[in-house]
């Protein structure tokens, strides 16, 4: 895959929208690089028709109108930041705007005839990192920020954002690096056999440095969860109720209900936000032998959102279903997870929902076993015991840790963790075997580059080109 041609050297002038494309009432456009305040002074007049942006102070805003020649294109607020105090590090100005589509495109058709170039995805956060103005591993988090869409996937972005996570990395990094620097200087005095470096010291801090590293690997599960959602697939036979309790968990209509067998035939994807944390319902097909062709695509799908969902709704017609067809239903799906391929989500929540309460006269047969399975009975026709759904749902995550611990949720760090900590283990390995501190010191090398290049400090233009490639234009 090409990735995006970032300038970075970030010797250009640039300049792009900060805000969606559409009609609003106010737009912003960025524009930063050594001559960013120049540029849009010539193409902006204070309300006294002068030139005045390079004159002013920074953090500054000014009023006044943009122009082309003679014709004024729009009445706009003007912020300037001088470098180094910018979001970039460097000259940086700011237009607000009306949003019409056609005044922003004019502005920035303007600021390019002076020399601006159109900002490549990322750019701006692209130059904020090369000028040191934060870390990669919290430039990453801009971008997560960004895509928040629940407080605790805010909270934990912002708290990246603020070097939580990276201090931790750059600090169990600094640790090493010293013992390191002793362990190279001994092999410049090799022949006078001198030792620097404490080796019992050595070994305590790489043990300190496993269970910390194995710590934040464990901690992905949960900010991976918080960060993607939590998939939550909806299934049972057809005409049990599905979409009916799709539609009360998420409070509208938004499945077809109908006492039609079959009336689902795709899934239908939704999602909803109980105690911050993000759950993607899909209502599948109903899992049953059909002839139809559609049909069988509708079960096919259904099976592959079982496959990638973390917690399973298995919803059964109470007054209907005998205790030996769920104990079946279980054993089979049971059967079915254990045989999912290696790289599918084998940890899944199951929750039995006994649903059509409503339509019964006295307690189901096998009452005991049920409770004894821990099912919630509900009727979803009349929103009963909805409540006991999301209070299970949102037992799931803990989600209180993600404000006192540093919690990964970014998989390019989870692989270099992991990268890490296998050399470290090669490390101890090799005071094991009384290794040569020459090949003690190689392995000690790769952990840490693979910690640099979760904050940066060691990295590749390829590398970087693919992480702010993902962000928006404009960030």
């Amino acid at each position: 895959m090409n990735q995006p041609d970032i300038d970075l050297q970030g010797n250009d002038t640039i300049c792009a929208p900060a805000t969606p494309p559409g009609v609003s009432a106010i737009a912003v456009i960025r524009v930063s690089g050594e001559k960013a305040i120049q540029i849009s002074d010539e193409i902006f007049r204070s309300k006294n028709k002068k030139r005045i942006l390079e004159n002013s102070k920074s953090h500054t805003v000014h009023f006044g109108i943009i122009t082309d020649n003679s014709e004024i294109i729009d009445e706009v607020l003007v912020t300037i930041f001088k470098a180094p105090h910018s979001y970039t590090g460097e000259n940086s100005v700011e237009i607000s705007c009306h949003g019409s589509p056609y005044i922003t495109g004019k502005i920035i058709e303007l600021l390019i005839g002076k020399g601006c170039r159109y900002a490549k995805p990322g750019e701006f956060t692209m130059r904020a990192f090369l000028n040191g103005k934060f870390d990669l591993s919290q430039a990453e988090a801009v971008a997560d920020l960004i895509e928040s869409q629940s407080k605790t996937s805010h909270d934990l972005a912002l708290n990246q954002m603020r070097g939580g996570f990276s201090s931790k990395i750059k600090d169990l990094r600094e640790k090493l690096l010293n013992f390191t620097s002793l362990i190279e200087l001994e092999l410049d005095f090799a022949e006078e056999d001198v030792e620097f470096a404490n080796r019992d010291e050595l070994k305590k801090l790489l043990q300190e440095m496993k269970t910390e590293i194995s710590g934040l690997l464990k901690s992905f599960k949960l900010g991976n969860v918080i960060k993607q959602g939590i998939p939550v697939a909806i299934i049972g036979k057809p005409n049990v109720g599905k979409s009916t309790l799709l539609n009360a968990i998420l409070n509208e209509e938004k499945a077809i209900v109908s006492a039609i067998p079959g009336t689902t035939r795709d899934t239908i994807e939704d999602s909803i936000v109980i105690n911050g944390i993000t759950f993607r319902f899909i209502d599948t097909a109903g899992l049953h032998e059909s002839g139809d062709e559609i049909e069988k695509i509708g079960i096919e799908r259904t099976h592959e959102k079982i496959r990638q969902s973390k917690i399973i709704l298995y919803i059964f017609d109470v007054s209907s279903t005998s205790c030996d067809e769920i104990d079946e239903t279980l054993k089979e799906f049971q059967e079915y997870i254990e045989n999912l391929p290696e790289d599918a989500e084998k940890e899944k929540e199951f929750i039995l929902i006994a649903n059509k309460t409503d339509m019964l006269v006295e307690a189901p047969k096998g009452f005991k076993s049920l409770v004894e399975r821990d099912c919630i009975f509900v009727s979803a026709k009349r929103k009963e015991n909805i409540n006991l759904i999301i209070d299970r749902l949102s037992e799931y995550v803990e989600t209180e840790k993600v404000h006192d611990t540093a919690i990964v949720s970014n998989s390019r760090h989870y692989e270099a963790l992991s990268k890490a900590l296998e050399a470290i283990e090669n490390v101890e390995k090799g005071f094991e075997q009384e290794l040569t501190s020459d090949l003690i010191v190689t392995d000690i090398r790769d952990a840490l580059y693979h910690l640099g290049d979760i904050t940066g400090e060691i990295t590749t233009d390829e590398v970087l080109g693919n992480i702010f490639g993902k962000f928006c234009i404009g960030k």
